[in-house]
């Protein structure tokens, strides 16, 4: 098969293992495979809004002028507008003063350096939520992004236009990081693999020692469990002057694909942790899962660890309000933006963030502890905890836009500089539950730093995808791995095609 041969629709056809290996038996070049991509790109991208900055002319050079070596040499790839900056491009986090100021960092990432080790080609980035701060990727500064299951609907975020575009078959696997389920629920909304890294698996250098204190971390979403294995082998341990001495893992994970897991016992709970509703095909699939997992041998139980769900869900909120606040005045003072550079919801979130006085900042954060602890204690006794990944099927785009009188009321705020009072009202805990009633279950592996995946194995009668959620212990990414290989051997998912595929 020539690179001429190879047709777009062939081409989503492989996976990026796949890709690799056809690129060293000289069947299919780079160029070729880039062809491919960028024209699988300029077929669906105007549709879905998943790319938003394409390096196309870099791209070509690295192919021409750089060898490419690593175990994904030759293979398109994308990475996420956030926290991945490309020396010389754009880089926009989602907001718009970055983008009017045409922001372009002066060095790589590590993770970026990472990922080039690994020989990709890449050649753009991905639309993401003003700084990865919602659950959906409809930012003002990039425009919607869209689930090619169903362009009505959202494919979720913060790494929403990786997810897009690997579903849609432009490349077939992108970057995207997770500080509150950012690789998981697009994941999930998508119907591909997500695995969360545990804390410090991947690096966050050389502008920060970790993200979101700890928080957040980064893989990639792809459609199959191999190449998240393959490329979490690519780019975890650590970095020099980087706080996480991660050792190499004894076995790569890699070689965990594919290994049997051995008879696990597993917890399984389909209530949310905040007590809002859970729609009934989130807990269908967990359901089928937890059937599935008996038939391949495994000990399924009911069984929830003793955590304060809502407790958990305003301290997470809380940090990512400081977040909004440290994030807002560093753009600020980097690009010298007024307020018009940010979402009424960023500034909302930034103001009640820097009501936050340091000791009440220490004491949250100091409570994640509390909930590791309490998972630790769970992890004792069962492998792996086992949930939806979301409460609710892909929700429609929009439907979480802020009302026009959320956003008179942030005017008002922001106007009398009320984000003390505010924060003092309980309005943290109103907000929670309402940001968080639809996307509950993945900020505990954010809190307590254990890794965690979402592995698609559901589909709802309307054709949406749903995904299961597992978290394991710290240091659990292998069994994971071996968990997901099974169950893709036994409810293989990468032949399902969006709708996008037959227009």
């Amino acid at each position: 098969m020539s690179a001429l041969e190879i047709s777009a629709f062939d081409y989503a056809d492989y996976d990026a293992t796949g890709l690799a290996d056809l690129v060293r038996r000289r069947e299919v070049t780079p160029a070729g495979l880039l062809d491919a991509a960028i024209a699988r790109a300029q077929a669906v991208n105007p549709r879905l809004n998943a790319i938003v900055n394409f390096y196309e002319d870099r791209a070509r050079r690295r192919i021409a002028q750089e060898p490419l070596e690593g175990p994904f040499a030759g293979v398109p790839f994308l990475l996420k507008d956030l926290l991945m900056d490309y020396a010389g491009e754009q880089s926009t986090y989602g907001c718009r003063a970055l983008k009017d100021a045409d922001f372009r960092p002066e060095r790589n990432f590590e993770l970026v350096n990472r990922f080039l080790a690994a020989g990709v080609v890449i050649f753009g980035s991905t639309n993401t939520s003003e700084f990865g701060f919602k659950g959906i990727t409809e930012p003002d500064a990039l425009g919607v992004c869209r689930n090619p299951w169903n362009v009505n609907h959202t494919p979720h975020g913060s790494s929403g236009g990786s997810a897009s575009a690997v579903a849609a078959g432009i490349v077939p696997m992108a970057a995207a990081s997770d500080g509150g389920g950012s690789i998981r629920i697009p994941a999930s909304a998508c119907g591909l693999f997500g695995l969360k890294p545990g804390r410090g698996r991947s690096p966050a250098g050389p502008d920060y020692a970790e993200w979101m204190d700890g928080g957040a971390t980064a893989n990639v979403v792809s459609r199959s469990v191999r190449d998240a294995a393959i490329m979490l082998d690519a780019i975890q341990g650590d970095e020099v002057g980087g706080p996480y001495p991660w050792p190499t893992p004894q076995t790569p994970f890699a070689q965990e694909v594919g290994a049997k897991p051995g008879k696990l016992k597993i917890a399984f709970w389909t209530g949310s942790p905040i007590g809002t509703p859970v729609h009934p095909e989130c807990v269908k699939a967990v359901h089928e899962t937890a059937r599935l997992l008996e038939d391949l041998g495994h000990h399924v139980e009911e069984a929830t660890p003793a955590i304060d769900g809502d407790a958990l869900a305003d301290d997470f909120l809380s940090i990512y309000f400081a977040m909004a606040a440290s994030a807002v005045t560093a753009v600020k003072a980097q690009t010298g933006s007024g307020n018009n550079g940010f979402e009424a919801d960023t500034l909302a979130a930034a103001a009640i963030g820097r009501a936050l006085s340091a000791p009440e900042f220490v004491e949250i954060h100091g409570r994640w502890n509390t909930y590791a602890r309490a998972l630790g204690e769970f992890f004792t006794r069962y492998d792996l905890y086992l949930t939806p990944t979301v409460a609710s099927p892909p929700l429609r785009v929009g439907q979480l836009d802020t009302t026009p009188l959320n956003r008179v009321a942030t005017q008002i705020m922001l106007a009398l500089n009320l984000g003390g009072l505010v924060l003092r009202t309980g309005y943290v805990h109103r907000m929670a539950r309402d940001h968080l009633q639809h996307t509950p279950f993945t900020q505990l592996g954010n809190i307590t730093g254990t890794p965690a995946m979402s592995v698609p194995l559901h589909w709802t009668v309307d054709g949406l995808p749903v995904g299961s959620h597992f978290n394991a212990p710290i240091g659990g990414e292998g069994l994971l791995l071996r968990l997901a290989s099974q169950l893709e051997q036994a409810k293989p998912w990468a032949h399902r095609r969006p709708p996008v595929f037959a227009s």
